[in-house]
This record gives structure tokens, sequence and C-alpha cells, in this order.
């Protein structure tokens, strides 16, 4: 099991920055998976970034050029560079880490943590 606990959240205006953490129970390393995932207002929850543990990162096309997904190993900590925001990037983020065992994966999330673009 991991528990994940984000921050960084909050309201910026259109094309600022802002960075999300997410810090995991466990070592990242041992984990298979970790990504950010985002749900904004009535719609579904989809995948922002993932990085695996051995270093490949998958970025959804709306983020491409834009956020930047790391990790510190040393710290169990996973990070979301986010620029160029733009009003719909609005959403809750959500941390999630993926443990893969015996062939079944284990899906953990963190609780979120609200991103607001607005002017």
């Amino acid at each position: 099991q991991v528990q994940l606990v984000e921050s960084g959240g909050g309201l910026v205006q259109p094309g600022g920055p802002l960075r999300l953490s997410c810090a995991a129970s466990r070592s990242i390393f041992s984990i298979n998976v970790t990504g950010w995932y985002r749900q904004g207002p009535g719609k579904q929850r989809e995948l922002v970034a993932e990085i695996t543990r051995g270093d490949s990162i998958n970025y959804a096309d709306f983020v491409k050029g834009r956020f930047t997904i790391s990790r510190d190993n040393a710290k169990s900590t996973m990070y979301l560079q986010m620029n160029s925001l733009k009003p719909e990037d609005t959403a809750v983020y959500y941390c999630n880490a993926k443990i893969i065992d015996y062939a079944l994966t284990y899906d953990y999330w963190g609780q979120g943590t609200q991103v607001t673009v607005s002017s």
C-alpha cells in the first residue's frame, strides 16, 4: 500500500505557473507508475502525465510542452510543474500510484488539490 498527499494547488492567473507536489509514504522507486490525473467540473477524470519506474514519461496531448512531470526518489516525492496555464486547466488534480503485483494492478489516489486558473 501507499498513501499519497498532494500540495501546491491554488488560484493562478492565465499564463502563470504552478507546481504541484505529491509525497508518497513509501519509496517512489518501488512504485511501478506514478502520475497525475485531473477532473474538471462536469468532466471525467483524465490522465495528465505519468512516469514509470524505468523513467518512461507519457503526457496527455493537451499538456505537452507546458507541463513537466518529475520525481525525487530521495524525498519520495513527485512533482508536476505547470506553465502557461489556461482556464481550461482548472480542475482537481490527483496524484496516482500504480503498483503491479503478480499481474494485478493496484491503484492508489491522493485526496486531490484544486487548481483554478482565472483572472
